[in-house]
Formats: structure tokens, C-alpha cells, sequence
């Protein structure tokens, strides 16, 4: 599955660029291929994906709060997980300005190459109402809207409340569970027609974008890359190494399938049924962990933006000749970290985020549409790296509980997807 996804992939990538180079003008292929066929495939695809994170959630939290049957517990594995995403954030920005700083994009950056856009700065909700906005005032809305936060937060206290009047729960953790097997079964359907909804999407984006839109911003583009790069298969890795004491090979092999995901979809919240799927049946985690950390992870841990706001203050401050200093630095350490949890679940993040960023730091917010051409490219590589954070957390705070079955997590073909599995096949 994890092949053929990556395969169809590269196919769309390639479509993508050919149609940008050769048929970006050619209303025909634009109207019913591009704007058409693959924007509808695409769309559903995610659609499909989204339409299976509330219920999943739900249903797989209830069942992982239950499961734990301690609120002490939960409390704990919570703190954990927690302190692991603001430390992983930390890791990667600091990561992020280091690199920046030595390799120093935007020295020589000419800004006629890159065509300037007005840039309105979003507002940031102020930090009262984001604590006030965790409590939903009506869970039917939150659920409705998708709001993953109040979601979460509604869905912990009604388990918590399920476990206190015992037995008396028993029958809707029963139904709770069953319902969870449904959703999973759901997801291994979806998974069947990943590789074309992934082509679709593909297709689409580089028809679109175009690999020569990156051309003018090399420099920024690839620092992000390597940034990335360095900090999924390094930082990320150690932590798992010594503090989840399993084997980061083992680990990347089986994050494969979430990892692209994760990079067609740009969506950490589409990618939760994946990612699910991946530590609980090819890593071994145990649901009570798994469905607890999980969402609660893709909403929150935003490694790949805070390293994309690393490296943008560089680029932006030596385009515009700024000299931040230790002080700026640091500045932006503190903001990034802050501002991932502050703004967790609010639309366009990345770049309320990163206007907050420039605004503590003195730096020009209309800087940000410089940068806006190759966001959408520099996305899904974020995202996927969100979501190799997101189970690197997971299986550390599993390990802390004894809560990972280390003969499936070693097994290379533990919960490997090669068709649709259907409930009473025994092969």
C-alpha cells in the first residue's frame, strides 16, 4: 500500500509540473482536467479522510479514557505528552534559526525576483478567549464544526463520567468500543482508494503551483527542507532513542504510509485516522494511549511550522537588513512555542503565527507575502513532519507506561494494509 501510494505520488507530481509547463494556459485541460476531475477526486479524498476524524476521535478517546480506568493516569500520560510537544517545538525551532543563522538566506535576495502581494496580517485571538474557547458552550456545535479542541475536551470529561457512575456505563463502553471497531474498519476502506485520491491531489497542486514558482526562493526553500529533514530524522529520532528506547529504523519504516499522507493532504487533522491506525496496529500502542495523544498532538504540536517561522525571521530580517541579535532570537524561541499553543485550531495558523512572530520582533508583517508563493509546497512537508512528532510522543509516553507491545512494534509486517480487510477473513 505504502508503495503504491508513494508511486501514484510521484506519477501526480509529474502530471502536475508537465500541465503547469505545457498546458497552463490551455482552458480545456485547466476547465475539465486540473479544475475539474482531480479537483473532485481530490476533494472527496479528503473529504472522506475528515469525515472519519470526529467519530474516530470520539469513539477511540472514550475507549482510551476508559481503557486507562485511572484519572491519575490520565492525568499523567497527559503532562507527559504535553511537556513532550513543547519540548519537540522548542527542539525544532532552535534547530531552525541555528541553521539560518550559519547558512544566512536572503543576503543577496533581489525582491523584484519575487513578485509582491498585499499581505493583511490576521488577527490572533487573544490568549483569555483561547482558554475560553477549550470549554464548548454547546458540544453539538464543537462537533458539528469539528472543532478538535472543545471536541477533545467534552469527550475526556464525558469518559471520565462514564468510568465514575460504573457499571451503570458499562453497556455504552461496550457500544463505544464496537463503534471503534467500526471506524477502524471504515479507515482500512478508505486507505483502498488512497493511492488515487493522493494522485489527484498531487495533480492538482503542482498544475497548479508549478516547480518554477520555487526558483526565486531557493534559498528559503531549501533551508526549510533541510531544516525538516534534520529534525525528523535527527532530533526527533534521538528523543525516540533514548527516551521511547525503540529503534528509529523500525520506526521510520512504519510511519511511511502516515508520512505521505500527511505530505498530500496538508492536514495534520485528515491525517488523525492514519496516524491512528499506524501506532496503534503497526506500532502496538495501546489504544488508551494512542486516542488520547493523537488528536490531541495534531492539534497542537506544530514542529514543521515553528521550524518554517525559523527560518522565514532569518530570511526576512536579511532581506529587509534587520539585525535581531541574541535578544530577537530568543524572542522568537518564546513566541513560536507560546504561539503553537495559543493558536491551536484556528484556521490559517501558520501564518497568524509567524505575523504574531514578526510583530514581537520589529520585523515588516508585509515581509510574509514574500514567502506566501511557496507555502503551499512547504506545507505538506510540514505537515508530515507534525506527524512524525505526533507519534514520536506517543510511543515515548507509551513506553513511560508500559502501554507498547514490543513484538508488534518489531514485527515488520504487523498491521501492514494490502487490501480491504473484511471482518470474518482469516487469512
Amino acid at each position: 500500500m505504502t508503495t503504491k501510494i508513494i508511486i501514484w505520488m510521484i506519477a501526480g507530481l509529474l502530471l502536475g509540473s508537465l500541465i503547469n509547463t505545457f498546458a497552463y494556459d490551455v482552458a480545456l485541460i485547466q476547465d475539465y482536467l486540473v479544475h475539474g476531475l482531480f479537483h473532485v477526486v481530490g476533494t472527496i479524498f479528503i473529504n472522506l479522510l475528515k469525515m472519519l476524524v470526529v467519530p474516530l476521535v470520539t469513539f477511540s478517546l472514550i475507549c482510551g479514557v476508559c481503557g486507562i480506568g485511572d484519572v491519575k493516569k490520565l492525568g499523567r500520560v497527559g503532562i507527559k505528552a504535553f511537556g513532550l510537544f513543547l519540548l519537540t517545538t522548542t527542539l525544532a525551532i532552535s534547530l531552525a534559526l541555528l541553521v539560518s543563522v550559519t547558512i544566512n538566506p536572503g543576503k543577496n535576495f533581489n525582491l523584484t525576483q519575487s513578485a509582491q502581494t498585499e499581505f493583511v496580517a490576521p488577527e490572533p485571538p487573544p490568549i483569555t478567549q483561547v482558554f475560553i474557547d477549550l470549554v464548548p458552550s454547546n458540544p453539538v456545535t464543537a462537533f458539528a464544526e469539528g472543532n478538535m479542541l472543545q471536541i477533545i475536551f467534552f469527550t475526556i470529561l464525558f469518559a471520565i463520567c462514564l468510568l465514575m457512575i460504573g457499571e451503570r456505563g458499562r453497556t455504552l463502553i461496550d457500544g463505544a468500543e464496537k463503534l471503534n471497531d467500526v471506524m477502524m474498519q471504515l479507515v482500512n476502506v478508505v486507505m483502498s482508494i488512497a493511492p488515487y485520491g493522493v494522485f489527484a491531489l498531487m495533480v492538482k497542486n503542482f498544475a497548479l503551483q508549478g516547480i518554477d514558482l520555487i526558483l526565486p526562493m531557493i534559498g528559503y526553500f531549501g533551508i526549510v527542507i533541510l531544516v525538516l529533514i534534520c529534525h525528523v530524522t535527527g532530533t526527533l529520532m534521538l528523543l525516540l532513542k533514548f527516551l521511547g528506547r525503540v529503534s528509529p529504523n523500525q520506526f521510520l519504516k512504519k510511519m511511511r504510509t502516515a508520512q505521505v499522507f500527511a505530505f498530500s493532504t496538508s492536514s495534520s487533522n485528515a491525517t488523525i485516522p492514519v496516524t491512528l491506525r499506524t501506532v496503534e496496529r503497526r506500532m502496538g500502542v495501546d489504544n488508551s494511549t494512542a486516542s488520547f495523544i493523537v488528536p490531541f498532538g495534531a492539534t497542537i504540536n506544530m514542529d514543521g511550522t515553528a521550524i518554517m517561522q525559523g527560518v522565514a525571521t532569518v530570511f526576512i530580517a536579511n532581506i529587509y537588513g534587520i539585525e535581531l541579535g541574541l535578544t530577537g532570537y530568543l524572542t522568537v524561541i518564546g513566541m513560536s512555542v507560546l504561539a503553537s499553543i495559543g493558536t491551536a485550531g484556528v484556521p490559517g495558523v501558520g501564518l497568524i503565527m509567524l505575523a504574531m512572530v514578526f510583530n514581537q520582533v520589529g520585523l515588516p508583517v508585509e515581509g510574509i507575502a514574500l514567502i506566501m508563493g511557496v507555502d503551499r509546497l512547504l506545507d505538506m512537508l510540514r505537515t508530515a513532519a507534525n506527524v512524525t512528532g505526533d507519534a514520536v510522543v506517543t510511543i515515548i509516553v507509551a513506553r513511560s507506561e508500559d502501554n507498547v507491545s514490543m513484538e508488534v512494534f518489531n514485527d515488520p509486517d504487523a498491521g501492514i494494509l494490502t487490501r480491504i480487510e473484511l471482518p470474518h477473513d482469516k487469512k
